[in-house]
């Protein structure tokens, strides 16, 4: 009697372990949520965003009102160049296959991903030409400011793939 509900313990932990295994790789596969604003546009910490549309970067920087207009057309142009980028990227991400619950065929999983990558790669040089465009503006005193700030100012590498 006492190894039948062990067995049946054993059974239920079992069962209860791989539901939240599979659970955890669901939501993992979904990707980051909730990300708003610059960052989940591959933007950087301090970077646009706020009610000028510069966060702390105008603040600590004390950009004048000149720079401050010029980033803000150079961020727009960005975003209205990458639109398209960004809405294919979107597209693949959303029409990938679940693995969870598909056949698994290597050919059109490598196939999405180079053309996920591609996409990637002319993003991350629209944004660094983006990025080269504001520090052009900014004066000697101002990059040095920017680089005394460490990381906090300094572009993010792109996000990995969902679930890491």
């Amino acid at each position: 009697m006492a190894s039948t509900n062990w067995r049946t313990f054993g059974i239920a932990a079992s069962a209860v372990a791989a539901l939240i295994f599979i659970a955890a790789l669901v939501a993992g596969s979904q990707g980051p949520q909730g990300r708003r604003g610059p960052e989940a546009r591959g933007g950087f910490p301090g970077g646009p965003g706020g009610r000028d549309g510069l966060g702390p970067l105008a603040r600590d920087l004390n950009l004048t009102e000149d720079q401050k207009t010029q980033i803000q057309k150079i961020t727009e142009s960005f975003e209205a160049s990458t639109k398209e980028l960004r809405d294919q990227l979107r597209t693949l991400h959303e029409n990938e296959a679940d693995p969870l619950t598909t056949t698994f065929d290597e050919a059109t999983v490598r196939a999405a991903a180079e053309e996920r990558a591609k996409i990637e790669v002319e993003l991350q040089v629209a944004r660094a030409k983006m990025l080269s465009q504001i520090g052009a503006l900014l004066t000697t005193e101002q990059k040095a400011q920017l680089a005394a700030k460490g990381p906090r100012f300094r572009p993010e590498p792109p996000p990995g793939p969902p679930g890491q």
